[in-house]
């Protein structure tokens, strides 16, 4: 017997730096949970709130969604980042007629920068010890 959830959701992994995001889109009135807190006391700064709400700024669909989600590693910019692709994923499972819009604005591209490693010989990725002549 399958599993079937009493409201219909549609679902996205947003991923960003070391943070992951499974993000839950549904029907509703536009509120934003973030790990089981309201998205507001979560991330606390307007600039990530931003970030998040952008695909839905971005389509026209601002307080027709609500979204429930966790995010896991990285940090709160990081995060918001996340919740963000995962989002516009989400949206394009809702309606097709998102993606032109969402693939304009860069929502849908995961962003690939990372953090570089350290190498051998080396204080960080790049940063050699200071020369001294003596």
């Amino acid at each position: 017997m399958t599993y079937t959830p009493a409201v219909p959701y549609f679902y996205g992994t947003g991923r960003r730096k070391t943070s992951v995001a499974r993000v839950r889109v549904m029907a509703g009135t536009g509120s934003i949970t973030v790990n089981g807190k309201p998205a507001k006391e979560y991330f606390g700064l307007d600039t990530l709130m931003l970030i998040v709400n952008q695909p839905f700024a971005t389509t026209g669909t601002e307080g027709k969604f609500d979204i429930i989600c966790t995010v896991k590693g990285g940090g709160l910019s990081g995060q918001a980042g996340a919740v963000r692709h995962g989002a516009a994923r989400a949206l394009l499972q809702a309606d097709d007629a998102f993606r032109p819009l969402l693939k304009k604005a860069g929502l849908l591209t995961r962003d690939p920068r990372m953090k570089e490693r350290k190498k051998y010989g080396l204080k960080a990725a790049r940063r050699a010890s200071q020369f001294s002549k003596r």
